[in-house]
């Protein structure tokens, strides 16, 4: 099984949400946001340094349920490579943001 990189999707679609076969790039930033903005009201109360590993261990958490009960891959060493890779690209990606 192939697996998409995260940023092959449509900038922008006419679609619905739950119509699309990929979530355009638009509403993707906009869902990401969503985690980012509940990410700075816990750290209100919670250190940044806890909550950017409370959030990697949701996003482990979540993707192994995807990829064991929704994508039942059988190869799960090659979801986990993939996946790995998608981080240090989406890290990349932030940390030349000039903007962050």
């Amino acid at each position: 099984m192939d697996f998409p990189n995260w940023h092959d999707r449509p900038n922008d679609s006419s679609e619905p949400v739950n119509k699309q076969n990929v979530l355009d790039g638009k509403n993707f930033l906009k869902l990401a946001d969503h985690f980012i903005t509940l990410a700075n009201t816990k750290n209100k109360t919670i250190k940044a340094t806890d909550i950017k590993y409370v959030m990697l261990y949701a996003t482990a958490r979540y993707t192994s349920h995807v990829g064991k009960n929704i994508l039942k891959v059988e190869d799960q060493e090659k979801l986990i490579q993939h996946m790995g890779s998608q981080f240090i690209d989406m890290l990349r990606e932030n940390f030349s943001d000039p903007n962050l």
